[in-house]
């Protein structure tokens, strides 16, 4: 089968690598051309383009590079038309991939969705585009079922796959030695992987550190950026700066500060207590606050339904704040309390093998079984 991927950001190359991983498992004529990244690349295929030429955050950033956007959905199409795929399989990223489910719909190719657009944030009725154009919708968060039940639609719980990739992750044991972090506890600084939220981000992370001296503090850098894009911000701070080393920062890691996104749920499951941050730009946080009906922002608190990590947002993403939370989670009762509430997480989250779910369910779909 020839299997169209389009994966629009970190996480979801993360994913799209994982599920091409399941489905060459499935199909042993997988062929695969994709809109992804460096680990969807390790796995074979063709790369049409690369996701650090995709990712833009926020309404006014989308307004603003909206010639982008249209050129790469252009493309997306025309490729999509030339090379004839049996499926597309589309991986989050709602606001391109949408349209692409749309385009492939009135094509007639299959479209499979892999990870839920975040419908039930704001702007619930695209639930009807998607039942239109979306032949199966794949997800990972327990209570989408019930959300797609109440318009009628009947959707596959898959698990998530962030179990899959922590299962087979192997700690580096000389990882201290390796990157001379010494006996230190560390603090872990996870800005996010796009340029609008490492620069709104991580100085404001970065202003706590002379705070704790006595801490090692260590950026998990994105790979698309340079050591010197990050040293702008750093200065003459010691700040520890790893490249493709997330999870064994977070293996070690005492405590992080966490850009809200799929990082939050990654440092959970690694047991790290957190302080979760985001800022977006004035006019799209003024949009945004009219338009999104949900309590939390992180994907933590928005899977208990309750609060267990602290959520600092916009104007609150300050030196004194983040100072504060900070220290409740570092020692003492806040530390412990959190901890005990990943428990509760952990059970709801349930046991790897997302990718192999879904990759079963579509190589069944495409069989007609």
């Amino acid at each position: 089968m020839k299997y169209y991927l389009v994966a629009g950001e970190a996480s979801g190359d993360l994913h799209g690598a994982n599920l091409m991983k399941a489905l060459k498992a499935e199909d042993g004529d997988a062929v695969f051309r994709y809109f992804g990244g460096d680990k969807m690349q390790a796995e074979g295929g063709e790369l049409v383009k690369h996701y650090a030429d995709m990712a833009f955050m926020g309404f006014t950033e989308v307004v603003l590079n909206l010639r982008t956007i249209f050129k790469n959905l252009k493309a997306c199409k025309e490729d999509i038309l030339r090379w004839k795929p049996d499926v597309l399989v589309l991986i989050d990223f709602p606001g391109f991939n949408l349209k692409i489910a749309e385009f492939g719909k009135k094509n007639g190719i299959k479209v499979c969705y892999y990870i839920s657009p975040k419908i039930w944030a704001w702007n619930q009725k695209r639930v009807l585009k998607i039942k239109r154009d979306v032949d199966k919708m794949f997800c990972i968060l327990p209570f989408e079922v019930d959300f797609y039940k109440q318009w009628g639609m009947e959707v596959d719980y898959v698990g998530n796959p962030l179990l899959d990739e922590i299962a087979q992750f192997t700690p580096d044991l000389n990882f201290r030695t390796r990157h001379q972090l010494g006996n230190q506890k560390i603090i872990a600084l996870l800005p996010g992987s796009r340029k609008q939220e490492i620069e709104r981000l991580l100085p404001a992370m970065l202003s706590v550190t002379d705070r704790y001296p006595e801490y090692a503090f260590a950026i998990a850098a994105a790979p698309t950026f340079t050591t010197s894009y990050y040293q702008q911000f750093i200065g003459d701070k010691k700040i520890h700066l790893l490249f493709n080393n997330t999870y064994n920062l977070l293996h070690h890691a005492h405590a992080a500060i966490v850009a809200s996104g799929t990082a939050t749920l990654e440092t959970a499951l690694f047991t790290v207590p957190q302080v979760v941050v985001y800022k977006g730009g004035t006019v799209s946080i003024a949009i945004a606050r009219m338009l999104v009906k949900i309590k939390f922002i992180s994907l933590v608190n928005l899977i208990v339904n309750k609060k267990i990590v602290t959520e600092l947002i916009q104007e609150d993403c300050n030196t004194d704040k983040l100072n504060q939370e900070l220290v409740q989670i570092l020692e003492g009762a806040g530390r412990a309390e959190m901890l005990n509430h990943y428990s509760e997480l952990l059970n709801l989250m349930g046991k790897p093998g997302a990718s192999q779910k879904t990759a079963k369910l579509i190589f069944q779909y495409l069989n007609g079984n």
